[in-house]
């Protein structure tokens, strides 16, 4: 758990809830889907989502809206899923300053979204392409951190 903020600024305690449910979804996301549970899921991302809401820059929105697409996908709700999929993907494909560990894993959010929705086409262009970013990602802890998310997605 964070340390608890000690001033009483409501922006203080938005970003230490908002940090702490973001931390346990994506614990929780990175679990075998069969052993996770969906609405405690669902909670801690909605959660965290509706914090950075409150406090958090565009940046932190578009990554609520990743873990809310994975939470959506897990939870096996894949049009909710591919809905914040979408958004997320293109904010981050249009964003010249993401790195690329960012842009591997909204290959791979996005990837297992249209895969629950049953967008074949969409799945089986995002899952190459997340491979692909995966691949090439040199920083072996970055690497690693995506794979994690990346192996609950279903292969073609």
């Amino acid at each position: 758990m964070s340390k608890t903020p000690e001033d009483t600024r409501l922006e203080s305690w938005h970003r230490f809830f908002a940090v702490e449910a973001n931390n346990e979804a994506w614990t929780l996301a990175e679990a075998p889907h069969s052993r996770v549970d969906a609405c405690a899921l669902l909670n801690a991302a909605h959660a965290s989502a509706w914090h950075w809401q409150a406090i958090g820059n565009v940046l932190n929105h578009k990554r609520a809206l990743m873990l809310l697409a994975q939470a959506h996908a897990v939870a096996g709700l894949g049009q909710s899923a591919l809905l914040y999929a979408n958004e997320m993907r293109a904010y981050f494909l249009s964003e010249p300053s993401t790195p690329d560990w960012e842009l591997a894993f909204t290959h791979a959010v996005h990837a297992n979204a249209a895969y629950v929705a049953n967008e074949h086409a969409q799945y089986e262009s995002s899952y190459a392409l997340a491979e692909s970013a995966i691949r090439t990602l040199a920083d072996e802890k970055d690497r690693a951190m995506v794979a994690r998310i990346f192996e609950q997605v279903p292969r073609p």
